[in-house]
Protein backbone atom coordinates (compact mmCIF):
# COMPACT_ATOMS: atom_id res chain seq x y z
CA UNK A 1 0.00 0.00 0.00
CA UNK A 2 0.93 3.52 -0.39
CA UNK A 3 -0.01 5.80 1.91
CA UNK A 4 1.29 9.50 1.72
CA UNK A 5 3.16 8.66 -1.07
CA UNK A 6 5.33 6.24 1.03
CA UNK A 7 5.62 1.94 0.32
CA UNK A 8 4.55 0.15 3.05
CA UNK A 9 7.11 -2.50 3.62
CA UNK A 10 9.35 -0.52 1.22
CA UNK A 11 13.23 -2.11 2.53
CA UNK A 12 15.75 0.79 2.48
CA UNK A 13 19.71 0.62 3.28
CA UNK A 14 22.14 2.20 5.49
CA UNK A 15 22.21 5.10 2.80
CA UNK A 16 18.13 5.41 2.87
CA UNK A 17 17.92 4.01 -0.58
CA UNK A 18 15.46 1.25 -1.31
CA UNK A 19 17.13 -2.50 -1.80
CA UNK A 20 16.81 -3.84 -4.96
CA UNK A 21 17.47 -7.35 -6.23
CA UNK A 22 20.18 -8.27 -9.05
CA UNK A 23 17.02 -7.16 -11.47
CA UNK A 24 16.52 -4.02 -10.09
CA UNK A 25 13.49 -4.56 -8.47
CA UNK A 26 12.51 -3.02 -5.18
CA UNK A 27 12.28 -5.22 -2.40
CA UNK A 28 9.19 -4.70 -0.27
CA UNK A 29 8.77 -7.44 2.72
CA UNK A 30 5.32 -9.37 3.24
CA UNK A 31 6.67 -10.43 6.73
CA UNK A 32 5.44 -8.63 8.64
CA UNK A 33 4.62 -9.83 12.42
CA UNK A 34 4.46 -7.50 15.38
CA UNK A 35 2.88 -4.52 15.48
CA UNK A 36 2.47 -2.08 18.68
CA UNK A 37 -0.20 0.48 18.91
CA UNK A 38 1.00 3.49 21.09
CA UNK A 39 -1.12 6.54 21.85
CA UNK A 40 1.46 9.65 22.61
CA UNK A 41 0.42 13.01 22.80
CA UNK A 42 -3.43 12.48 21.80
CA UNK A 43 -2.01 10.86 18.60
CA UNK A 44 -2.11 7.24 17.95
CA UNK A 45 1.19 5.36 16.40
CA UNK A 46 1.41 2.05 15.04
CA UNK A 47 4.68 0.19 14.93
CA UNK A 48 4.89 -2.58 12.43
CA UNK A 49 7.90 -5.39 12.28
CA UNK A 50 8.99 -6.87 8.92
CA UNK A 51 10.86 -9.75 9.77
CA UNK A 52 13.23 -10.29 7.06
CA UNK A 53 17.05 -9.45 6.42
CA UNK A 54 17.64 -6.63 6.02
CA UNK A 55 14.84 -6.07 8.25
CA UNK A 56 12.49 -3.10 8.76
CA UNK A 57 9.94 -0.88 11.12
CA UNK A 58 7.39 1.22 9.89
CA UNK A 59 6.21 3.96 11.60
CA UNK A 60 2.24 4.82 11.10
CA UNK A 61 0.06 7.59 12.33
CA UNK A 62 -3.53 6.18 12.41
CA UNK A 63 -7.09 7.91 12.76
CA UNK A 64 -9.78 6.04 14.60
CA UNK A 65 -13.26 6.59 14.17
CA UNK A 66 -15.24 7.22 17.08
CA UNK A 67 -17.89 4.71 18.28
CA UNK A 68 -16.26 2.23 15.34
CA UNK A 69 -13.24 2.17 16.58
CA UNK A 70 -11.75 1.99 12.84
CA UNK A 71 -8.17 2.47 12.16
CA UNK A 72 -7.47 4.46 9.10
CA UNK A 73 -3.80 5.25 8.19
CA UNK A 74 -2.73 8.84 7.91
CA UNK A 75 1.02 8.31 6.97
CA UNK A 76 4.06 5.65 7.13
CA UNK A 77 7.62 5.86 6.93
CA UNK A 78 10.50 3.42 7.50
CA UNK A 79 12.38 3.54 11.04
CA UNK A 80 16.19 4.62 10.69
CA UNK A 81 18.51 1.71 11.81
CA UNK A 82 21.59 2.84 10.06
CA UNK A 83 22.93 4.25 13.22
CA UNK A 84 22.52 0.42 14.25
CA UNK A 85 24.14 -1.18 11.44
CA UNK A 86 20.72 -2.34 10.26
CA UNK A 87 17.42 -4.18 11.82
CA UNK A 88 17.35 -7.95 11.30
CA UNK A 89 14.78 -10.65 11.41
CA UNK A 90 12.35 -8.79 13.70
CA UNK A 91 9.56 -11.18 14.95
CA UNK A 92 7.70 -10.57 17.77
CA UNK A 93 7.33 -7.69 20.91
CA UNK A 94 5.59 -5.99 23.56
CA UNK A 95 4.17 -2.62 24.86
CA UNK A 96 6.45 -1.52 27.97
CA UNK A 97 4.84 -0.37 30.84
CA UNK A 98 6.09 3.33 30.00
CA UNK A 99 4.86 3.25 26.93
CA UNK A 100 7.42 2.62 23.99
CA UNK A 101 7.66 -0.56 21.61
CA UNK A 102 9.72 -3.18 22.44
CA UNK A 103 10.86 -5.55 19.61
CA UNK A 104 13.29 -8.10 18.63
CA UNK A 105 15.81 -9.54 16.41
CA UNK A 106 15.71 -13.14 16.40
CA UNK A 107 17.98 -15.85 14.68
CA UNK A 108 21.07 -14.29 14.88
CA UNK A 109 24.19 -15.01 12.57
CA UNK A 110 26.56 -17.52 14.42
CA UNK A 111 29.87 -15.76 14.35
CA UNK A 112 32.37 -18.35 14.53
CA UNK A 113 30.77 -19.75 11.60
CA UNK A 114 31.36 -15.83 9.88
CA UNK A 115 34.87 -16.01 11.02
CA UNK A 116 35.84 -19.31 10.54
CA UNK A 117 34.89 -19.61 6.91
CA UNK A 118 37.14 -19.75 4.22
CA UNK A 119 35.02 -19.51 0.90
CA UNK A 120 31.58 -17.47 0.37
CA UNK A 121 29.86 -21.28 0.05
CA UNK A 122 30.99 -21.42 4.29
CA UNK A 123 28.75 -18.57 5.29
CA UNK A 124 24.80 -19.87 5.75
CA UNK A 125 22.94 -18.44 3.06
CA UNK A 126 20.47 -17.31 5.67
CA UNK A 127 22.93 -14.50 7.00
CA UNK A 128 23.78 -13.16 3.16
CA UNK A 129 21.05 -11.41 2.58
CA UNK A 130 21.74 -8.67 4.97
CA UNK A 131 24.95 -7.22 3.32
CA UNK A 132 21.90 -6.25 0.91
CA UNK A 133 21.18 -3.32 3.52
CA UNK A 134 25.28 -2.19 2.41
CA UNK A 135 24.89 -1.30 -1.04
CA UNK A 136 25.56 -5.47 -2.21
CA UNK A 137 22.73 -5.54 -4.58
CA UNK A 138 23.01 -9.37 -5.07
CA UNK A 139 24.59 -11.30 -2.15
CA UNK A 140 24.72 -14.34 -3.97
CA UNK A 141 26.60 -13.14 -7.05
CA UNK A 142 29.57 -14.78 -8.17
CA UNK A 143 31.44 -11.45 -8.04
CA UNK A 144 30.96 -11.62 -4.33
CA UNK A 145 34.20 -12.27 -1.97
CA UNK A 146 34.37 -13.61 1.47
CA UNK A 147 35.98 -9.81 1.90
CA UNK A 148 32.95 -8.18 0.70
CA UNK A 149 30.53 -10.25 3.06
CA UNK A 150 33.05 -9.81 6.32
CA UNK A 151 34.03 -6.13 5.82
CA UNK A 152 29.69 -5.77 5.46
CA UNK A 153 28.97 -7.49 8.04
CA UNK A 154 29.35 -7.93 11.85
CA UNK A 155 27.69 -11.00 13.16
CA UNK A 156 27.74 -9.13 16.82
CA UNK A 157 25.44 -6.34 15.18
CA UNK A 158 22.12 -8.46 15.39
CA UNK A 159 20.44 -10.45 18.22
CA UNK A 160 19.34 -8.17 21.06
CA UNK A 161 15.82 -6.72 22.42
CA UNK A 162 15.03 -3.06 19.84
CA UNK A 163 12.93 -0.26 22.06
CA UNK A 164 11.70 2.05 19.99
CA UNK A 165 9.51 5.10 21.70
CA UNK A 166 7.69 8.18 19.73
CA UNK A 167 7.93 11.48 21.01
CA UNK A 168 4.54 13.85 20.46
CA UNK A 169 5.77 15.44 17.33
CA UNK A 170 6.21 11.32 15.93
CA UNK A 171 9.35 11.21 15.72
CA UNK A 172 10.82 7.46 16.63
CA UNK A 173 13.67 7.15 18.46
CA UNK A 174 15.97 3.92 18.35
CA UNK A 175 18.23 1.98 20.86
CA UNK A 176 19.73 -1.76 20.72
CA UNK A 177 19.92 -2.96 24.23
CA UNK A 178 23.24 -4.54 24.58
CA UNK A 179 23.22 -5.29 28.45
CA UNK A 180 20.07 -7.81 27.92
CA UNK A 181 21.67 -10.05 25.48
CA UNK A 182 22.25 -11.36 22.41
CA UNK A 183 20.05 -14.45 21.64
CA UNK A 184 17.19 -15.41 18.79
CA UNK A 185 14.63 -12.93 20.44
CA UNK A 186 10.89 -14.24 19.96
CA UNK A 187 10.16 -10.71 22.28
CA UNK A 188 10.86 -9.89 26.00
CA UNK A 189 8.22 -9.01 28.20
CA UNK A 190 8.54 -6.33 30.92
CA UNK A 191 6.66 -7.10 34.18
CA UNK A 192 4.72 -4.77 36.17
CA UNK A 193 7.88 -3.77 38.45
CA UNK A 194 8.91 -2.06 35.30
CA UNK A 195 13.04 -3.60 35.96
CA UNK A 196 12.39 -7.52 35.65
CA UNK A 197 11.86 -8.61 31.93
CA UNK A 198 11.70 -12.23 30.28
CA UNK A 199 13.26 -12.86 26.84
CA UNK A 200 12.30 -15.61 25.07
CA UNK A 201 14.80 -17.48 22.43
CA UNK A 202 13.40 -19.51 19.46
CA UNK A 203 15.10 -22.01 17.52
CA UNK A 204 16.63 -25.14 18.53
CA UNK A 205 18.41 -25.82 21.78
CA UNK A 206 18.09 -22.19 23.09
CA UNK A 207 17.76 -21.07 26.81
CA UNK A 208 15.21 -19.04 28.71
CA UNK A 209 16.45 -15.65 30.37
CA UNK A 210 15.08 -12.63 32.76
CA UNK A 211 17.15 -9.69 32.92
CA UNK A 212 16.66 -7.09 35.39
CA UNK A 213 17.41 -3.80 34.85
CA UNK A 214 18.94 -1.52 37.46
CA UNK A 215 16.30 1.36 37.23
CA UNK A 216 12.72 0.80 36.89
CA UNK A 217 11.89 2.04 33.37
CA UNK A 218 15.96 2.31 31.93
CA UNK A 219 16.63 -1.13 30.13
CA UNK A 220 20.07 0.23 29.79
CA UNK A 221 21.67 -1.41 32.59
CA UNK A 222 21.43 -4.61 34.59
CA UNK A 223 21.97 -8.46 35.68
CA UNK A 224 21.00 -11.08 33.33
CA UNK A 225 19.95 -14.65 33.97
CA UNK A 226 19.46 -18.27 32.92
CA UNK A 227 17.04 -20.97 33.74
CA UNK A 228 17.80 -24.16 34.48
CA UNK A 229 15.19 -26.49 35.04
CA UNK A 230 15.67 -29.45 37.14
CA UNK A 231 12.40 -31.71 35.83
CA UNK A 232 9.68 -32.68 37.74
CA UNK A 233 7.52 -34.59 35.84
CA UNK A 234 6.82 -35.72 32.42
CA UNK A 235 3.00 -35.60 31.96
CA UNK A 236 1.40 -32.74 29.29
CA UNK A 237 4.73 -30.96 28.55
CA UNK A 238 6.38 -31.90 31.28
CA UNK A 239 7.48 -29.50 34.84
CA UNK A 240 10.09 -28.46 36.53
CA UNK A 241 11.39 -26.00 39.29
CA UNK A 242 13.60 -23.34 38.23
CA UNK A 243 16.99 -22.26 38.99
CA UNK A 244 18.23 -18.82 37.79
CA UNK A 245 21.90 -18.46 37.35
CA UNK A 246 23.62 -14.96 36.82
CA UNK A 247 25.34 -14.16 33.72
CA UNK A 248 26.66 -11.24 35.91
CA UNK A 249 26.12 -7.00 35.63
CA UNK A 250 26.74 -5.22 32.26
CA UNK A 251 25.61 -1.93 30.80
CA UNK A 252 25.06 -0.39 27.48
CA UNK A 253 27.94 1.37 26.99
CA UNK A 254 30.61 -1.29 28.30
CA UNK A 255 28.85 -4.11 25.56
CA UNK A 256 28.63 -1.18 22.78
CA UNK A 257 32.40 -0.53 22.93
CA UNK A 258 33.30 -4.09 22.26
CA UNK A 259 31.42 -4.09 19.77
CA UNK A 260 32.37 -1.51 17.94
CA UNK A 261 35.87 -2.84 18.67
CA UNK A 262 35.42 -4.96 16.10
CA UNK A 263 35.46 -8.14 18.73
CA UNK A 264 35.18 -11.41 16.37
CA UNK A 265 34.37 -15.19 18.11
CA UNK A 266 38.39 -16.15 18.61
CA UNK A 267 38.75 -12.55 20.89
CA UNK A 268 36.09 -13.94 23.35
CA UNK A 269 36.52 -17.87 23.47
CA UNK A 270 39.38 -20.45 22.86
CA UNK A 271 38.12 -23.96 21.71
CA UNK A 272 39.24 -27.57 21.46
CA UNK A 273 37.24 -29.92 19.63
CA UNK A 274 35.41 -32.77 21.71
CA UNK A 275 35.94 -36.44 22.28
CA UNK A 276 33.75 -38.79 20.85
CA UNK A 277 31.49 -39.12 24.05
CA UNK A 278 31.30 -35.41 23.44
CA UNK A 279 33.90 -34.75 26.74
CA UNK A 280 36.11 -31.80 26.55
CA UNK A 281 40.11 -31.27 27.46
CA UNK A 282 40.46 -29.90 30.59
CA UNK A 283 39.84 -26.40 31.16
CA UNK A 284 37.65 -26.44 28.55
CA UNK A 285 33.45 -26.93 28.97
CA UNK A 286 31.55 -29.08 27.04
CA UNK A 287 28.07 -27.47 25.88
CA UNK A 288 25.08 -28.10 22.88
CA UNK A 289 23.89 -25.05 22.13
CA UNK A 290 21.83 -24.03 18.66
CA UNK A 291 25.04 -23.99 17.19
CA UNK A 292 26.11 -27.65 18.50
CA UNK A 293 28.92 -29.25 20.34
CA UNK A 294 31.25 -27.17 21.28
CA UNK A 295 34.44 -27.35 24.22
CA UNK A 296 34.73 -23.42 24.70
CA UNK A 297 37.12 -21.35 27.25
CA UNK A 298 36.69 -17.68 27.92
CA UNK A 299 39.31 -16.00 26.85
CA UNK A 300 40.52 -13.55 30.01
CA UNK A 301 38.74 -10.60 30.90
CA UNK A 302 36.23 -11.40 28.49
CA UNK A 303 33.50 -12.58 30.51
CA UNK A 304 31.14 -9.76 30.70
CA UNK A 305 31.28 -9.13 26.97
CA UNK A 306 31.15 -12.41 26.14
CA UNK A 307 27.60 -12.76 28.34
CA UNK A 308 26.14 -10.57 25.89
CA UNK A 309 27.25 -11.01 22.67
CA UNK A 310 27.35 -14.84 23.04
CA UNK A 311 24.74 -14.88 25.60
CA UNK A 312 23.60 -18.55 24.62
CA UNK A 313 27.60 -20.25 24.69
CA UNK A 314 28.04 -18.10 27.91
CA UNK A 315 25.05 -19.47 30.01
CA UNK A 316 25.84 -23.31 28.60
CA UNK A 317 29.16 -22.95 30.23
CA UNK A 318 27.63 -22.02 33.48
CA UNK A 319 24.90 -25.22 33.48
CA UNK A 320 22.54 -22.87 32.25
CA UNK A 321 19.76 -25.17 30.49
CA UNK A 322 19.74 -24.88 26.62
CA UNK A 323 17.82 -27.49 25.40
CA UNK A 324 14.67 -25.99 24.53
CA UNK A 325 12.68 -26.33 20.97
CA UNK A 326 10.86 -23.19 19.98
CA UNK A 327 10.50 -20.88 22.72
CA UNK A 328 8.00 -18.94 21.55
CA UNK A 329 5.71 -16.14 23.06
CA UNK A 330 5.25 -15.01 26.67
CA UNK A 331 2.13 -12.82 28.63
CA UNK A 332 1.57 -12.22 32.34
CA UNK A 333 -1.79 -13.07 34.21
CA UNK A 334 -1.11 -10.11 36.76
CA UNK A 335 -4.36 -11.49 38.91
CA UNK A 336 -3.08 -14.82 39.36
CA UNK A 337 1.09 -14.13 39.00
CA UNK A 338 1.59 -16.43 36.62
CA UNK A 339 3.79 -15.89 33.45
CA UNK A 340 2.81 -17.85 30.38
CA UNK A 341 5.09 -19.26 27.82
CA UNK A 342 4.64 -21.08 24.69
CA UNK A 343 6.67 -23.75 23.36
CA UNK A 344 5.82 -24.19 19.59
CA UNK A 345 7.21 -28.37 19.54
CA UNK A 346 8.81 -30.36 22.92
CA UNK A 347 11.17 -31.78 20.29
CA UNK A 348 14.67 -32.44 20.14
CA UNK A 349 16.67 -30.95 22.93
CA UNK A 350 13.90 -31.55 24.96
CA UNK A 351 13.95 -35.16 24.59
CA UNK A 352 16.19 -37.71 25.77
CA UNK A 353 18.69 -38.49 23.30
CA UNK A 354 16.33 -38.88 20.49
CA UNK A 355 15.10 -36.89 17.51
CA UNK A 356 11.23 -36.80 17.04
CA UNK A 357 10.94 -39.92 18.89
CA UNK A 358 13.78 -41.69 17.46
CA UNK A 359 17.61 -42.48 19.37
CA UNK A 360 19.67 -39.42 18.36
CA UNK A 361 22.73 -37.86 20.42
CA UNK A 362 23.12 -34.83 17.97
CA UNK A 363 20.82 -32.73 20.62
CA UNK A 364 22.26 -34.21 23.96
CA UNK A 365 25.60 -34.75 24.06
CA UNK A 366 28.07 -32.72 25.67
CA UNK A 367 24.90 -31.02 27.07
CA UNK A 368 23.19 -31.10 30.72
CA UNK A 369 20.15 -33.50 29.50
CA UNK A 370 18.38 -31.23 31.83
CA UNK A 371 15.18 -31.99 29.84
CA UNK A 372 13.40 -35.39 29.17
CA UNK A 373 10.33 -35.13 27.84
CA UNK A 374 8.09 -37.63 25.48
CA UNK A 375 8.05 -36.25 21.72
CA UNK A 376 5.05 -33.87 21.03
CA UNK A 377 5.66 -31.97 17.64
CA UNK A 378 2.30 -30.38 18.77
CA UNK A 379 3.64 -27.92 21.24
CA UNK A 380 2.79 -26.97 24.58
CA UNK A 381 2.25 -23.71 26.85
CA UNK A 382 3.49 -23.49 30.48
CA UNK A 383 2.97 -21.82 33.35
CA UNK A 384 5.43 -19.98 35.44
CA UNK A 385 4.39 -19.16 38.85
CA UNK A 386 6.47 -16.05 40.04
CA UNK A 387 7.45 -14.46 43.49
CA UNK A 388 9.41 -12.57 45.60
CA UNK A 389 13.49 -13.43 45.56
CA UNK A 390 15.44 -10.84 47.48
CA UNK A 391 19.00 -12.30 46.39
CA UNK A 392 17.88 -10.91 42.60
CA UNK A 393 15.78 -7.97 43.61
CA UNK A 394 12.82 -8.82 42.09
CA UNK A 395 9.21 -9.92 43.12
CA UNK A 396 8.41 -11.63 39.71
CA UNK A 397 10.97 -14.62 39.83
CA UNK A 398 9.77 -17.45 38.11
CA UNK A 399 9.89 -20.48 40.69
CA UNK A 400 8.60 -23.07 38.34
CA UNK A 401 7.40 -24.59 34.96
CA UNK A 402 4.49 -26.43 34.36
CA UNK A 403 2.39 -27.84 31.11
CA UNK A 404 -1.22 -26.51 30.73
CA UNK A 405 -1.99 -27.23 27.17
CA UNK A 406 -0.78 -29.40 25.16
CA UNK A 407 -1.34 -30.43 21.31
CA UNK A 408 -2.20 -33.71 20.50
CA UNK A 409 -0.25 -35.96 17.31
CA UNK A 410 -2.50 -37.38 15.09
CA UNK A 411 -2.61 -39.45 12.50
CA UNK A 412 -5.57 -39.04 10.06
CA UNK A 413 -6.84 -41.18 7.51
CA UNK A 414 -6.90 -40.18 3.93
CA UNK A 415 -10.46 -40.15 3.13
CA UNK A 416 -11.21 -38.04 6.72
CA UNK A 417 -12.10 -34.68 6.47
CA UNK A 418 -9.12 -33.48 8.45
CA UNK A 419 -6.47 -35.58 6.01
CA UNK A 420 -3.08 -34.06 6.35
CA UNK A 421 -3.55 -32.24 9.78
CA UNK A 422 -1.18 -33.69 11.77
CA UNK A 423 -2.28 -32.35 14.85
CA UNK A 424 -5.74 -33.15 16.55
CA UNK A 425 -7.92 -30.26 15.11
CA UNK A 426 -9.55 -29.88 18.42
CA UNK A 427 -6.59 -28.86 20.13
CA UNK A 428 -3.39 -26.65 19.72
CA UNK A 429 -1.19 -26.86 17.04
CA UNK A 430 2.65 -25.31 17.70
CA UNK A 431 1.55 -22.30 19.68
CA UNK A 432 3.49 -19.21 18.65
CA UNK A 433 1.83 -16.03 20.39
CA UNK A 434 0.25 -15.13 23.53
CA UNK A 435 -2.12 -12.69 25.27
CA UNK A 436 -3.83 -12.44 28.45
CA UNK A 437 -6.98 -10.86 28.62
CA UNK A 438 -7.28 -9.22 32.19
CA UNK A 439 -10.14 -9.85 34.47
CA UNK A 440 -11.43 -12.55 32.43
CA UNK A 441 -9.43 -15.79 33.30
CA UNK A 442 -8.63 -16.20 29.41
CA UNK A 443 -5.40 -16.88 27.50
CA UNK A 444 -5.49 -16.11 24.15
CA UNK A 445 -3.29 -18.57 21.86
CA UNK A 446 -1.98 -18.13 18.11
CA UNK A 447 -0.60 -20.83 16.33
CA UNK A 448 2.18 -20.62 13.62
CA UNK A 449 2.28 -24.03 12.15
CA UNK A 450 2.72 -25.39 9.47
CA UNK A 451 2.00 -29.67 9.29
CA UNK A 452 0.09 -29.23 12.13
CA UNK A 453 -3.09 -27.94 10.86
CA UNK A 454 -4.04 -26.88 7.48
CA UNK A 455 -4.98 -23.41 8.66
CA UNK A 456 -3.51 -21.80 11.62
CA UNK A 457 -6.02 -21.22 14.61
CA UNK A 458 -6.66 -18.86 17.38
CA UNK A 459 -7.46 -20.13 20.32
CA UNK A 460 -9.34 -18.99 24.22
CA UNK A 461 -8.15 -21.12 27.23
CA UNK A 462 -9.67 -20.80 29.86
CA UNK A 463 -7.33 -21.01 33.04
CA UNK A 464 -9.53 -22.16 35.74
CA UNK A 465 -11.70 -24.76 33.88
CA UNK A 466 -9.42 -25.14 31.38
CA UNK A 467 -11.30 -24.88 28.65
CA UNK A 468 -10.49 -24.37 24.84
CA UNK A 469 -12.24 -22.43 22.58
CA UNK A 470 -11.23 -22.29 18.79
CA UNK A 471 -11.83 -18.36 18.39
CA UNK A 472 -13.59 -18.66 14.15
Amino acid sequence: DIIDGQTFGLIYDQDGSPVTGGDGSAFISSDNDFSSLLEVGGRLFNITHFESRPGAMYLTELAQAPGTGMLTPLTTRNIDFSAWGGLWVPCAGSVTPWNTHLGSEEYPPNARSVEEAETTDDIDDYFKPMVRYFGITDPFADSVTLEDIRSNFNPYLYGYPVEVSVDAAGTPSVTKHYAMGRVAVELAYVMPDRKTVYISDDGTNVGFFMFVADTPGDLSAGTLYAAKWHQTGTLNGGSADLEWLSLGHADQNEIKAGIDSGLVFSDLFETADPAEDGTCPAGFTSVNTTDGLECLQVMPGMETVASRIETRRYAAMLGATTEFRKEEGITFDPDGQKLYVAMSEVTQGMEDFKKNGVERDSYDKGGNNDVRLPYNKCGCVYALEVGSDSDIGSDYVAMNMTGIVSGKMTDYPDDSPYANNSCDVNGIANPDNLTFMTGKQTLIIGEDTGSGHQNDAIWAYNIQSGELTRIE
